[in-house]
């Protein structure tokens, strides 16, 4: 057997929304429709039958089982298109670009889309656990009366809808507060997170001038741009905002709202194929997706420090980096994602630090620093928002766009999951 390159032809994306702004009434079905609709558009994909479509979210309904295979129905794609989704939290977007490449790669399939979508103003909301045991003891009894007496068992707050919060449920603490005792253990300062907060509108603002994101992103529901952009962000201003999460550290509070990404809505795609099938088509080449590694930690029985919930990127490089023969500063982008501004100078400061290296990734040495002015070029997600499973889309596509503007060059991406999760890879043009 021999194996294909799978290459990344381009991508779309609807602009990222704040919570209950300009997207509260959208659907997960709605956003990933339009996005796939607007890929369509500019990839001349009316009628045409793919290999797959693979997205997901992590927010769902229980009506949106199927759900991106319903957006394609929804879109101008062939409905004869095969469509299912995956769910690995914010890795989601990244690990549907990783199924599809990898099927291209063996030949199953030529072509393919991945992305992912996330609501967080449309959130799930479930009845509460003993209600719906209720319902279901009146469901399965066999006459009225029986149902009538299941019934009768039922207390007013059992009527209290379970609503889904940003929570890890082994532990009961948000992303946010984990993140705050995983960057308290690293000693990650304040005007480092804002430096790199302020970083990321100012980058992403630089790219919406010069017109990067034009053929990247497509207008919905009057949106045109990521709402939570802020270009006149700056160190100062953001300085002047109260911790918002961490409280119990005392002065080790260093997480405001303006330094993590806040809760927004939105859908991405990329689409990838064979280099036959691109050709055919007559579509250029962007990048390639090279090689992919998944990690996670114990950040429910580990080590404060050493295995902290949004650390798995970091345990996933090291592999990543030997299976490739490659070292950290072999590449001329990196992209980490910014679920908080601690998240990514935590992950730096483990791959600087030797002691870590060597004792919790096995290495002889420390990985070293990397390059700060090619870190998220772009922007990031402090600057975009972070609809979960809708960031891998939006990344790979950038990531792939600014290598071929390039000309060449290798790019690297480092997303963090709930759970302890992590994936990391490979992107070449």
């Amino acid at each position: 057997m021999t194996i294909r390159r799978a290459a990344i032809l381009g991508g779309n994306r609807i602009p990222f929304a704040r919570s209950n702004g300009p997207y509260a009434h959208a659907s997960n079905q709605d956003m990933l429709t339009a996005t796939l609709d607007g890929l369509v558009a500019r990839f001349g994909l009316q009628d045409e039958r793919m290999g797959e479509v693979v997205a997901g979210a992590v927010l769902k309904h229980s009506k949106d089982f199927n759900l991106t295979r319903e957006s394609v129905l929804g879109s101008r794609l062939s409905p004869y298109t095969p469509a299912y989704d995956v769910q690995q939290a914010c890795g989601s977007g990244l690990e549907a670009a990783i199924l599809v490449a990898n099927k291209i790669a063996l030949g199953q399939i030529d072509c393919g889309i991945a992305g992912g979508t996330d609501t967080t103003s449309d959130a799930p909301i479930a009845v509460n656990e003993d209600l719906r045991a209720v319902l279901l003891e009146a469901n399965r009894a066999k006459s009225l009366g029986g149902r009538l007496k299941a019934l009768a068992g039922l207390r007013p707050t059992q009527l209290i809808p379970a609503i889904p919060a940003n929570l890890e449920p082994r532990t009961g603490l948000s992303m946010g507060e984990h993140q705050a005792i995983t960057g308290n253990e690293w000693g990650i300062g304040r005007e480092a997170q804002d430096e790199l907060a302020a970083a990321s509108h100012r980058n992403l603002a630089a790219a919406y001038e010069r017109g990067f994101m034009d053929d990247l992103v497509t207008g919905f529901l009057g949106l045109t741009r990521d709402q939570n952009l802020r270009p006149d962000s700056s160190v100062d201003k953001l300085a002047k905002l109260a911790p918002a999460f961490g409280k119990s550290l005392g002065d080790g509070a260093t997480m405001t709202a303006g330094n993590s990404t806040p809760l927004s809505d939105g859908a991405s795609a990329v689409l990838l194929a064979s280099e036959e099938w691109a050709a055919a088509h007559k579509l250029p080449v962007l990048a390639y997706l090279v090689d992919a590694e998944t990690a996670a930690v114990d950040y429910v029985h580990g080590d404060r420090r050493a295995d902290g919930l949004l650390m798995a990127p970091v345990y996933a490089l090291p592999r990543l980096l030997e299976r490739n023969k490659l070292s950290l500063q072999d590449f001329d982008y990196y992209e980490i994602h910014e679920a908080f501004a601690s998240t990514v100078l935590t992950t730096l400061a483990a791959w600087e630090d030797e002691e870590f290296c060597r004792t919790r990734l096995g290495l002889d040495g420390a990985l070293g620093p990397i390059e700060r002015a090619k870190l998220n070029v772009n922007g990031s997600s402090l600057a975009a928002g972070h609809p979960f499973a809708a960031t891998g889309g939006r990344i790979v596509a950038g990531l792939a766009k600014q290598l071929h503007e390039r000309g060449s060059g290798r790019g690297l991406i480092s997303i963090c999951a709930a759970g302890g999760q992590g994936v990391v890879a490979i992107l070449e043009a």
